[in-house]
């Protein structure tokens, strides 16, 4: 990649469109980031941060530019498996993970790295195994760092939206075996077993469940692997705020005639309000670059739900890309968006240098309404 720097000191675009190719064309399914991880060490190393690789293998890099704030960029390196050939058309790059994660990623290193005027001190992460149930590198993140002053996530949203919020999610395995019998006995099977186990569950979350509304839960029956003699079944519910995991899977154990219902993961739903300071700053890059900024709130999941547990901090999540892109065999993310995204995020973390309690309160103009998408 050529010279990374304009004579004002923000990244080129020709710098931020090569970094962003190379990270598509090195290959970071989850449990196999290290290689992604080296190459952005070495990146982050020549804009200028002090980086390394973590002991969970999370590639972090910090740039030290006074005592003020100090703003996180969190996203993630991992993509679902498949592979989407890397190539440019159309003014549009394709590849797995231009949307998800690695275009909002590669915005946050470029605009941290041309945020020459902040006073504090900007930590950029890649984090590892976001796209699985663990997500053990933000676990690590908010086990070992220091809660920042605010924190930004990297996960499409548009580049002229702003994610306020994540429904959480609970996984469920439910496992039977039955002794073997012929198919015409009448006692339960455990196939049968399996769907009951289903049936009970759609029965508990009520008619009213669905994926399409934030405020409701929304089941999916993920795997199912069924017999006469055993069977296997994993359950995913994506849950909203308030929504009481612990109840639900004591009430379906209740109704559950044999076998074993396990948790495998748990996370709440995470939410922040409209005039939250990192909002505000997203906003307020947006309607400079002349766009209407939009405030959505997700049926999905994210690695803002892990930190927002521990973490009671400004937050938000933003990052250029079509988000119905995500896992798709024709990813891609248009090229105009994602230099957009780095000049929102440069004029946000700009104004995040005046975080309430320190230099003053941030002054914007009203947010605009909130809308609910998947």
């Amino acid at each position: 990649m050529n010279w990374p720097f304009t004579p004002s000191g923000r990244v080129t675009e020709t710098y931020a469109a090569g970094l962003l190719r190379t990270m598509l064309e090195t290959s970071s399914p989850s449990y196999h980031e290290r290689e992604l991880a080296d190459f952005l060490v070495e990146a982050m190393t020549g804009l200028g941060f002090a980086a390394h690789i973590d002991d969970v293998g999370n590639a972090i890099g910090v740039i030290e530019r006074g005592d003020g704030p100090t703003l996180m960029l969190l996203g993630h390196m991992d993509t679902v498996p498949g592979h989407v050939p890397v190539r440019s058309e159309d003014g549009r790059l394709y590849g797995r993970g231009a949307v998800d994660a690695k275009g909002p990623l590669a915005a946050m290193i470029c605009a941290a790295a041309g945020a020459v005027d902040f006073p504090g001190r900007i930590v950029v992460i890649g984090v590892v195994e976001e796209e699985t149930p663990s997500s053990r590198g933000a676990m690590a993140i908010r086990a070992r760092h220091e809660r920042p002053d605010a924190l930004i996530i990297g996960e499409p949203s548009g580049w002229s939206s702003v994610v306020l919020g994540y429904k959480g999610k609970l996984d469920l395995r439910y496992t039977v075996k039955c002794a073997a019998t012929h198919p015409s006995n009448p006692v339960p099977k455990a196939s049968e077993l399996a769907v009951s186990c289903w049936n009970a569950l759609l029965d508990l979350l009520g008619p009213d469940a669905s994926h399409a509304v934030f405020d409701r839960p929304g089941p999916t029956l993920c795997r199912l692997n069924a017999d006469l003699t055993s069977a296997s079944m994993d359950l995913s519910i994506r849950t909203p705020p308030g929504f009481d995991d612990e109840k639900l899977v004591r009430e379906l154990r209740e109704r559950l005639a044999e076998g074993e219902l396990k948790v495998l993961n748990a996370v709440s739903a995470c939410r922040v309000g409209r005039a939250d300071p990192v909002v505000r700053a997203l906003v307020t890059g947006i309607r400079r670059l002349h766009a209407q900024p939009r405030l959505v709130l997700k049926t999905a999941t994210s690695d803002m739900n892990t930190l927002a547990e521990v973490w009671d901090v400004p937050m938000a999540t933003y990052g250029p890309g079509d988000s119905s892109l995500d896992h798709a065999d024709d990813e891609h993310i248009v090229l105009a968006d994602y230099l957009r995204g780095i000049d929102v995020l440069t004029i946000a973390i700009a104004e995040l240098a005046h975080l309430p309690g320190r230099t003053g309160d941030l002054v914007g103009a009203a947010p605009p309404p909130l809308r609910s998408i998947k």
